[in-house]
Parts: C-alpha cells; sequence; structure tokens
C-alpha cells in the first residue's frame, strides 16, 4: 500500500496516463523520454495526417509523459522552493562565470554577487590573521555582545514628549519632510538632519501614530520613545551605511509596502508590527562588515552564532535584549501568544536579510507568483503561516535592498556611503594580511559597473518578481529602478570605438558607441534609447555545460516581461545612474540586428571582451542581455 503523498501521486498519474491511452486506442505508444532540462512538449508537433482527436490525444500522452518524468527524477528530500532555488543558482552561476571571463571588471562583478548572495560552500581556505597579543575578554560566550548602557538616559516623561518624539530646533523643516511618511522616497537623510539625528525614532514614532499601534496594541508613549531611541544609540555612529539612517530608511520602506493596495487588509496588525519591528532592528549594533569578514577572522560573534547568518543572529539578539532595558518593552502588554507569535515572525524576517539566502526568497517568491491564489474580489490570498511569512520576509528584504529604486539623488548617497565601508573593511583585511573581498580593494574598484551589474543581476530580478506579485502597484518603483541603471551605465567610461577594420572583423557594421556604451548605431533613429532583456532560463537542446539529470523542468525566471515568447523587454533611456556597489554587467552597444557586450575596463577589453549574441535576432536597434542559457 502506497502511504506517501508524493508517492500517491506519482501513482495516481501513472493510473490516469495509462487508461488515458486505452481509451484513445494509443496503449501502444511508448512514453516519450525527454531530457529534464527541457521545456514542456509542444502542443503542435504531431503528423498533420493523424485526425483531430488522434493529435489531441498524442499531443496529451507527450504532455503526462513530461508531466510523470519530472516527477520519477525529483529529489524527495528537496521542497518545491529548493528545486526552485537550486535551479536559480545553477543558472546565475552559469551566468556570472561567463561575466567573469569576458574582463578583470566582470570577473569583480561576478565574484563579488557570488560572495555576497548566494551562500557559501565551505571550500575555501581561511587564512589566519597575524598573531597579534590580544587582550583576553572576560565575558562569558553566553553574553550578548553590543548591549550598552547608555551614558544619559533617554527616557521620556510622558507628559512631555515633542510631537515627533524627539526635540528638535528644525521641527518645521522636519514636519514638512514627514508630510512623506507615506510616500515612497522620502528624504531619509534630511529627516536625520532635522531630527537631531534622530531619523529612526521619527520614523517609528510617526508611523506607530499614522497606523495607530501604540493605542491597538497599549504601547506607553514614553515606553516607545525609550525604546526607540535606546535602539538608535545601539546603531553605530562610525558605520557609514549600516547605521541609524539605513535602519529609518528600510522601516519606512516596509510601511510603503504594506499600504500597496495589492496587500489591503491582507496582514493583522500584530503581522505590521512585527514587520515594522524588524526592519527597526535588522541592523541593530552592525560593525561595517561582512559576515564573510567575521567567520574569516574567528571572530566571537561568528563563534558564538557557528558561522551561521552571523549579523542577523546578533541583531536579533540585540533588539530582543533591549527590550529588557528600563522602561523599553514596548510589547508588556501583548498577550503571551501574541508575544511569542510576533518573536516567531521577526526571527523569521530578519534572518531572512541575510543576503546570502537572496537565491532562496526570489526562488520561493518567483514560486508564488507563478502559483498564486487570489480572492474572489481579487485579492492575494494568503491563507497559511508560510505563505504569509514569506510575503514579509520578502517585503523587507526588498526594503533592505531599495536604495536603486529611490530617487536617483538619494541613490548616489546611499551608494557612496557602501562604498566608504567596503573599503574600510578592504583597508583591514589589507592590514591582516587577508585576501581582499570583492569590491573591497579602493584601488580598484569599479563603482559604476559594479552599480549596474548590481541591479541585473540582485536588484532588478528581485523588484521585478515583487512588482508581479503586487502587479500592478509597484511599476513606478521598477520605471525608477530602471532610470537609475541607465543614469549609472551612462557614467561607465568606455574606451575609444574599434577601428572600422576591427569592426568588420566581428561583424559590426559601423556601430557607433552612445554615451556608457549603450545607444544605437547604423543609422537608427531610436536616439539615445535601447531595450534590454533580462531572462534567467534554460534552453535544454543548446545546454552541453552539464548533464540533463541535473536540471528541473523549465522553470523560469524572467526579469522583463514580452509577448508570446514570454521574456521580458524595458525600454530604457542610455541616461545611468549610481547605485550600491557593483560594477557594471554588461553595457551594451548594437547595430541594427546584432548584439555587442562591451566592457569598458582597457583599450583589452572593448576588443577581447565584446561578445555577439546571434540568438538576438529581433529588429535593429535591440540589445539583449540574457541570464542563463
Amino acid at each position: 500500500m502506497i502511504v506517501t503523498p508524493f508517492a500517491q501521486i506519482l501513482a495516481s498519474l501513472r493510473t490516469v496516463r495509462g487508461n488515458f491511452a486505452v481509451i484513445t486506442h494509443q496503449q501502444d505508444r511508448a512514453a516519450t523520454k525527454r531530457s529534464s532540462s527541457s521545456n514542456p512538449p509542444s502542443m503542435c508537433k504531431t503528423s498533420l495526417a493523424e485526425e483531430p482527436h488522434q493529435q489531441l490525444a498524442v499531443e496529451t500522452l507527450d504532455e503526462l509523459d513530461w508531466c510523470l518524468e519530472q516527477l520519477e527524477t525529483l529529489k524527495t528530500r528537496h521542497s518545491v522552493s529548493e528545486m526552485a532555488s537550486n535551479k536559480f543558482k545553477r543558472m546565475l552561476n552559469r551566468e556570472l562565470t561567463q561575466l567573469s571571463e569576458t574582463s578583470r571588471s566582470g570577473n569583480q562583478v561576478s565574484e563579488f554577487i557570488s560572495s555576497t548572495f548566494l551562500e557559501k560552500q565551505h571550500d575555501m581556505e581561511i587564512r589566519s590573521p597575524p598573531t597579534k597579543e590580544k587582550v583576553k575578554k572576560n565575558r562569558p560566550m553566553s553574553q550578548i555582545s553590543g548591549v550598552k548602557k547608555a551614558t544619559l538616559s533617554p527616557s521620556v516623561a510622558p507628559s512631555i514628549i515633542p510631537r515627533f518624539g524627539v526635540r528638535s530646533g528644525q521641527e518645521c523643516l522636519l514636519a514638512k519632510e514627514l508630510e512623506d511618511i507615506n510616500r515612497w522616497g522620502v528624504d531619509i537623510f534630511k529627516v536625520s538632519e532635522y531630527s537631531g539625528h534622530r531619523p529612526l525614532t521619527v520614523s517609528m514614532y510617526s508611523i506607530f501614530q499614522e497606523r495607530d499601534l501604540l493605542k491597538s496594541f497599549k504601547i506607553p508613549a514614553d515606553t516607545f520613545i525609550t525604546f526607540t531611541m535606546t535602539l538608535e544609540d545601539h546603531y553605530r555612529a562610525d558605520v557609514a551605511y549600516h547605521n541609524n539612517i539605513h535602519a529609518a530608511d528600510v522601516v519606512q520602506s516596509t510601511h510603503v509596502l504594506l499600504s500597496t493596495p495589492a496587500l489591503e487588509a491582507v496582514f493583522t496588525d500584530l503581522e505590521i508590527l512585527a514587520a515594522l519591528f524588524a526592519s527597526a532592528i535588522h541592523d541593530v549594533d552592525h560593525p561595517g562588515v561582512s559576515n564573510q569578514f567575521l567567520i574569516n577572522t574567528n571572530s566571537e560573534l561568528a563563534l558564538m552564532y557557528n558561522d551561521s547568518s552571523v549579523l542577523e543572529n546578533h541583531h536579533l539578539a540585540v533588539g530582543f535584549k533591549l527590550l529588557q532595558e528600563d522602561n523599553c518593552d514596548i510589547f508588556q502588554n501583548l498577550s503571551k501568544r501574541e508575544s511569542q507569535s510576533l518573536r516567531k515572525m521577526v526571527i523569521d524576517m530578519v534572518l531572512a536579510t541575510d543576503m546570502s539566502k537572496h537565491m532562496n526568497l526570489l526562488a520561493d517568491l518567483k514560486t508564488m507568483v507563478e502559483t498564486k491564489k487570489v480572492t474572489s474580489l481579487g485579492m492575494l490570498l494568503l491563507d497559511n503561516y508560510s505563505d504569509r511569512i514569506q510575503v514579509l520576509q520578502n517585503m523587507v528584504h526588498c526594503a533592505d535592498l531599495s536604495n536603486p529604486t529611490k530617487p536617483l539623488e538619494l541613490y548616489r548617497q546611499w551608494t557612496d556611503r557602501i562604498m566608504v565601508e567596503f573599503f574600510t573593511q578592504g583597508d583591514r583585511e589589507r592590514d591582516k594580511g587577508m585576501e581582499i573581498s570583492p569590491m573591497c580593494d579602493k584601488h580598484n574598484a569599479s563603482i559604476e559597473k559594479n552599480q549596474v551589474g548590481f541591479i541585473d543581476y540582485i536588484v532588478h530580478p528581485l523588484w521585478e518578481t515583487w512588482a508581479d506579485l503586487v502587479h500592478p502597484d509597484a511599476q513606478e518603483i521598477l520605471d525608477t529602478l530602471e532610470d537609475n541603471r541607465e543614469w549609472y551605465q551612462s557614467m561607465i567610461p568606455h574606451s575609444p570605438s574599434p577601428t572600422p577594420e576591427a569592426q568588420d572583423k566581428v561583424g559590426f557594421p559601423g556601430a557607433a558607441l552612445g554615451p556608457g556604451g549603450g545607444g544605437g548605431g547604423g543609422g537608427s533613429s531610436t536616439g539615445d534609447k535601447f531595450q534590454f532583456e533580462l531572462t534567467l532560463e534554460e534552453e535544454g537542446e543548446s545546454d552541453t555545460e552539464s548533464p540533463p539529470e541535473e536540471e528541473y523542468s523549465s522553470t523560469t525566471l524572467e526579469l522583463s516581461r514580452t509577448d508570446s515568447d514570454s521574456r521580458l523587454y524595458h525600454s530604457v533611456s542610455a541616461t545611468a545612474h549610481s547605485l550600491q556597489a557593483l560594477p557594471k554587467m554588461a553595457a551594451t552597444s548594437l547595430s541594427t540586428g546584432m548584439v555587442r557586450t562591451f566592457s569598458a575596463d582597457s583599450e583589452r577589453d572593448s576588443v577581447e571582451g565584446r561578445e555577439l549574441d546571434q540568438d538576438g535576432g529581433g529588429g535593429g536597434g535591440v540589445t539583449r542581455f540574457r541570464l542563463g542559457t
């Protein structure tokens, strides 16, 4: 007797297949075998001589055979999300491998993305730092580091709470900025300036009042202000990026995403409270270095958390520990069940901000988008904890990676800050005699290219999938993201155009490079506009790099939306901008009907880093950049 659900499904489908073959007199037809990496069978491959019902029967059997083959080759210990995640990782790895071979800057981008956004396989050799005499710390391992007593207590009296939670000498200017608290792209740097460098406190206080959460959960206003100020004090002022301004920005971004029409009335007040609290604590006491740096230097935090999401575990521990400080327990009036539920959600959300989990989150979100359920009113239906927390995790993750989607002047400031942090880590690694992490060497980092690559491979796929989930609510955010990519693209220095002789050798008749390596050539009238296509797809018939048995069906991660070809296009003008820390993956230049990938690191790159995508056939003036083949 078959008792496990997966085996029961397989057995039932085999029975259905057999019965259908008998009914349609196709029982002598052998099951069609295909590579597991191929796409589902086409519905128009049978002989035209066959009768319509016979043709339909054959096509249906092909479909059933393909489905059965996919199910039979699955590793049953893997979940659906693991299958999708592993597939996306394989495709991204293939694309990054190709990118790293194009030029030195391409290798730099590839190393940064793979080291930051893909989980480590732990096959690297860790160099010990030079031996130095260390001051022995007597603190027991079980004690949470980073929690400090304030030199001046931030506790406030209930009767004298200022309008925005803190005293400000520029209250009118602060009020003007906070008028946009419900809008995407509030200038959080001005909020910080006008609030006396208390952006997290004033943002949290304004948002909690806006949502009436203080009243809903009986949070005393003085306790709330005391906690948020204490939390803000535990963000390190000497860290350029992961500080209280970033925390305030993520809280405000999460607040806006929670208000998207597609998610209206989807989440409970407790889930909203958890999401905002998770956003507020998600980087508290961040030291300004990466998890891998802490692991490589055998830091106390890495030892405490067994090299697993080191910083994220630390942020959670500090955040919850601060609730135990004097007059800081903002959850004191929650029931025990509510407290336990909130804690679980917050832990799940903050752990999901570990960037090495990015592909897992993206795969899960993509799967949800492709199988999403809606109510009779067209609202997103999330009827279990797994689905609900998955959306909340991705929401906070999107907010954490939202800098490239903000107005250009804000995005550029964030880019400058993250590069300061990266270079500071690189200097520390150099001083310790360690290998310098990707994008952390101030002597050879390619900032503009990194930002374009960051958008192309990480930010755009995530935000486009989120936009599909909440369609059409995030379209303006996507438009801003694409405009910012164009700006950074245009800022990439490029080598002189190749001579006509060199162009003829590679088959480019008279292509002219526009600003940043973009722009149309060959007399195209498209001006400064081009199109780019980003898809993660697998074409089994042309894939000779990996054995067929390693591929799982035809799940695709497509980064733009098109027509019947199920690929996505984004029309973008070639004016790009400043993002967060990644070089340009591919600045593309094109003449009619042809595509080149142009990396402008050096004169050598301008020749060797050029590729022809013969698959990009289409009309003239269209640049295609494909992730995965």
